[in-house]
């Protein structure tokens, strides 16, 4: 009876053990399979002459894209309910919506969501340009970051 309870106690504990362990590695390894690709938004000049928008996945070397230069920074508020009407781009940039939401509207009255943490790769800086709206209650916050090379394509592939 003495070592059938002494078994059990073992048991209990070496199961709790390993149940614990199990709850604090388990996390990293979903964490790991089930991560999203870091995803952007590209406005550019399609050979028609208008905005087009296409969503691509940034491309990664372990954690991080490789340094991508730029020209400095600026930070943004726009007032709710405003339109900027069709414009093109005045350079290759990134801009990145940090708080409040929008839509930005390219050819054929495609409609792209802009909201907080969204990337935007803006390169229609020719043709017919796109329209950006602010919607809901409040400003729309954002951070533009102007790009050194101004060739057109995805630069996290180059």
């Amino acid at each position: 009876m003495r070592s059938i309870r002494r078994l059990l106690v073992f048991a209990g504990i070496a199961g709790s053990f390993c149940l614990g362990w199990l709850a604090h590695t388990q996390p990293d390894v979903v964490a790991a399979q089930s991560r999203k690709p870091i995803m952007m938004t590209r406005i550019y000049t399609g050979p028609d002459g208008l905005s087009h928008a296409e969503d691509i996945e940034m491309k990664l070397n372990g954690n991080a894209t490789e340094m991508i230069k730029a020209t400095g920074v600026e930070f943004s508020r726009r007032a709710p309910g405003s339109t900027n009407e069709w414009h093109t781009g005045p350079r290759r940039q990134f801009v990145i919506t940090l708080g409040g939401r929008g839509e930005i509207e390219v050819a054929g009255g495609k409609k792209v969501a802009v909201g907080p943490g969204q990337i935007n790769l803006i390169e229609d800086t020719t043709g017919k340009g796109h329209i950006t709206r602010n919607l809901g209650s409040e400003d729309r916050i954002a951070i533009t970051i102007p790009l050194v090379d101004q060739t057109a394509g995805d630069p996290t592939r180059r």
